[in-house]
């Protein structure tokens, strides 16, 4: 009996599971059929935009002259299948993904701390991105208006007070209830960044102590800077600085610097050159900023020279230059016989700091001696090549036109703004076509303009981005406008970035298949110009930068996407998962053949919390 009984049971399990199979089988035929166009559509489509979180295939995409055309479907709509992006842990509220120390540790990178390596950037592969909507942190409010938030900020937007007391004495900050406040001071300037700027000015014989000299001095390079009240105070005297920190022990500086509305970047000279060109800054300044100058034989040193236009200064202030123990003496006598070796001279030297001047010609490099050390750069080495270049430690000279012309032949500031840089024929461009760039983006800004006043509030925007520049004509339309411009040139095109800062503009290298070195919540407006274009060209995940683009957006921020129509209509269907919201759409005005289907779509990022409380500034 037990083995009959067995088998009965046997006999209708198996009769169960074929019955199992067969509506399996009927639901896929029948379903599939419906489907499986649609799917096989879906998944093209996003394998285009290159997410890896979705295992496209990377290989999928190598017609890169195809890059707007195949986001149409055959019926002629764009088929782009959904996703609601998840908010990020709370812990992730100032995540900067190529600047992640948990990072390094998790992927066991050797790193040589001496080198100051762990500050550079390594960025995550694509199964380790973060495929989610940084938040911010709890309480956030719509940041204060510049020029309040110079002096103040929301305690609540960046809820690090460490710095308030470990800087106590030295005036960086304080806490005032729901606000933190800047004094002004630093580590050398205790009683405020202006008294000191005008004391460096008057140890130069500048006219009137003012540090410009009547338009010479425009742009700065502050490294080590805090948190950037030397670059803030500057800025009244029609000087910008680009304030440059890492992401160190003060953690938190450069988040401090831009949520003031003051231009900074997070970056650190270890081993690689620094994002800027050759001969682009006529002042670098070191105010305490602990780097030891004399390792790796003038090392870092050397690329300050790089980035010092002819007859640049270098404002240096520590102990070293007064200081009389025997280790600042040592230090003192070793730098000074560095920078004799290198050619710079001592411009003024006053109490506890010291001012040198770099060479307006070759005439001293050729004439030192035969291997003096450091030695002169190879002839074959571009100065201007910085993205994830070496450092070098050698003397760049100047161009047989700057010898010749004994200095960079800049206009003073402003009338360098809209005067044909000397640089331009590097790249084969004619004032013509320099002039006629500058016309075509005053028009195209006064456009933006007149789109975004439906939503704008006044003096709402300060820290803006122009994520994909030509000759800067974009962030010189905006010159009357109490904003400043982070100008971006892609890592892979004409360097036209020491146009930018000829023309006292700033700006840096980018690659936008990789996140940019800034905290969260950094800018109040960016400008992408056929960036979204590009990225689908070279095979990058354009939902990977419309997460990054909300992760530089500053809630109630704006974007202004400039590109190919079928791109633009894309990207609308992600604008419920970002919560994104459309604000204005219209045709490019056609400047040229291949503007002719350019269309402007401006959308503005909405303040959410996790706690779904919204907040504004007073």
């Amino acid at each position: 009996m037990r083995g009959r009984t067995d088998e009965v049971q046997k006999r209708r399990l198996i009769t169960s599971l074929c019955l199992v199979g067969i509506v399996v089988c009927f639901v896929f035929v029948y379903y599939g059929s419906f489907f499986g166009s649609r799917v096989q559509r879906g998944t093209s489509t996003l394998r285009r935009l290159g997410s890896p979180y979705l295992g496209g295939n990377e290989d999928a995409d190598s017609k890169q002259n195809e890059s707007s055309t195949a986001l149409v479907q055959e019926d002629g709509d764009i088929d782009i299948a959904l996703k609601s992006f998840p908010v990020c842990d709370d812990r992730h509220s100032e995540l900067i993904p190529c600047l992640d120390r948990h990072l390094i540790y998790q992927l066991r990178l050797k790193l040589d701390l001496s080198l100051m390596e762990h500050y550079e950037r390594h960025c995550p592969p694509a199964e380790r991105r973060y495929n989610c909507l940084i938040p911010p942190p709890p309480g956030y409010k719509v940041p204060i208006k510049w020029p309040r938030s110079r002096d103040e900020v929301w305690k609540a937007n960046i809820p690090h007070t460490h710095l308030a007391s470990e800087k106590s004495d030295q005036n960086w900050m304080v806490v005032r209830g729901e606000k933190i406040v800047f004094p002004g001071g630093g580590t050398h300037f205790h009683y405020g960044a202006d008294k000191y700027i005008a004391s460096l000015a008057n140890m130069l014989n500048f006219s009137n102590n003012n540090i410009n000299n009547e338009g010479r001095i425009r742009t700065v390079l502050d490294v080590g800077c805090g948190v950037a009240s030397f670059g803030a105070y500057l800025l009244s005297s029609d000087v910008i600085a680009m304030s440059l920190a890492p992401n160190d022990v003060h953690q938190n500086q450069i988040q401090f610097a831009l949520e003031r509305g003051i231009p900074a970047y997070l970056g650190v000279l270890g081993t690689k050159r620094l994002p800027y060109p050759s001969r682009s800054f006529e002042l670098a300044h070191c105010s305490r900023c602990r780097i030891d100058w004399l390792q790796r034989d003038g090392l870092l040193l050397l690329e300050l020279d790089r980035l010092l236009r002819p007859g640049g200064y270098f404002a240096y202030s520590s102990p070293e230059a007064y200081a009389q123990d025997e280790e600042d003496l040592r230090i003192w006598k070793e730098m000074s016989a560095l920078v004799e070796r290198m050619c710079w001279k001592i411009a003024a030297k006053q109490n506890q700091t010291v001012i040198w001047v770099k060479p307006l010609t070759n005439d001293c490099y050729m004439e030192r001696e035969p291997g003096t050390q450091p030695p002169l750069c190879r002839s074959d080495d571009d100065p201007d090549a910085v993205w994830g270049v070496p450092m070098e430690a050698c003397i760049t000279p100047y161009s047989e036109q700057s010898h010749i012309s004994r200095g960079s032949g800049l206009a003073p500031w402003p009338a360098r703004l809209t005067a044909p840089p000397p640089r331009l024929a590097d790249f084969g461009y004619s004032s013509e076509a320099f002039e006629k760039d500058t016309d075509v983006w005053s028009r195209r800004v006064e456009t933006y303009w007149n789109l975004l006043s439906q939503k704008m509030k006044p003096d709402s925007l300060r820290n803006l981005m122009d994520m994909k520049t030509n000759m800067g004509s974009f962030a010189a339309a905006l010159k009357e406008k109490d904003v400043w411009v982070m100008n971006v040139v892609p890592e892979d095109g004409a360097n036209t970035l020491k146009l930018i800062y000829d023309r006292g503009l700033i700006g840096t290298v980018h690659s936008w298949c990789e996140a940019f070195s800034t905290y969260p919540r950094t800018y109040d407006l960016l400008h992408a110009w056929t960036v979204l274009s590009d990225i689908d060209t070279k095979g990058c995940s354009v939902e990977d930068l419309l997460l990054e683009m909300d992760r530089l957006l500053r809630p109630t921020g704006f974007i202004i996407i400039r590109d190919k129509r079928p791109l633009v209509e894309s990207i609308k269907k992600y604008l419920p998962a970002l919560r994104w919201e459309a604000v204005a759409t219209a045709d490019g005005e056609s400047d040229s053949d291949q503007d002719e289907d350019e269309v402007v779509f401006v959308i503005q990022k909405t303040l959410w919390l996790t706690n779904d409380n919204p907040r504004d500034s007073e």
